[in-house]
């Protein structure tokens, strides 16, 4: 007899399809895309390889499940943290928080995302760089901000401030995956710190 598929609007199938998506991400981080089959996912989440295909029709589909988890929350948090009525230096350190944090809690589904989204075709391409480009225009949004209260100097570009930003919590979030015993909040704080006051000693001006 052959098994009825569980229904998408179910809740259990919900529940399923998400572990499914974390398993996808674990062989995915693993092996990466092309050295993963959908054996090695169904065998991770522990069940037969012909009832993956309740979850994801292709590897293909997997992938792009799995970029889309990594990057679509951490964007929903960056337009909470955009929206808020915080000062530049709160919004700043939330924005770090939020980023590293997520390599934490999800760092397998984030790193797929940074290393093999490129083997995804060109239209899902464009949907996560969609999702990437509207967190980056935010972040450059919290620096405009800054520059407009005067927490920040006038001549600064908030594009390249935004982009290194981004650039730096990238980095870090790979040692963070790296190294799970990583201190993320002493993390943070330096970060945050390098970002807001530089490499040079501040001198006190005398009067």
């Amino acid at each position: 007899m052959k098994p009825v598929a569980p229904s998408p609007d179910n809740d259990r199938y919900q529940h399923q399809r998400q572990q499914a998506i974390r398993s996808a991400a674990s062989v995915f981080a693993a092996k990466g895309f092309h050295g993963a089959s959908t054996k090695d996912i169904a065998e991770h989440m522990g069940i037969k390889q012909g009832s993956l295909y309740y979850y994801f029709k292709s590897k293909e589909e997997a992938l792009g499940e799995v970029c889309r988890y990594g990057i679509e929350e951490y964007v929903e948090h960056m337009t909470s943290i955009a929206v808020s009525d915080q000062p530049f230096e709160s919004k700043l350190m939330a924005t770090i928080t939020s980023h590293l944090t997520s390599y934490r809690e999800r760092n397998e589904a984030l790193k797929v995302h940074n290393d093999e989204r490129l083997y995804l075709p060109e239209e899902k391409r464009a949907t996560l760089k969609l999702l990437g480009s509207k967190y980056r225009q935010q972040l450059e949004g919290i620096f405009e901000e800054g520059v407009k209260s005067g927490a920040l100097r006038g001549s600064l570009d908030c594009h390249f401030a935004a982009q290194a930003v981004i650039g730096m919590c990238n980095a870090w979030g790979d040692i963070i995956v790296r190294e799970p015993d990583l201190d993320l909040f002493d993390t943070i704080q330096k970060c945050t710190d390098l970002i807001l006051n530089g490499f040079r000693e501040r001198r006190i001006v005398k009067r």
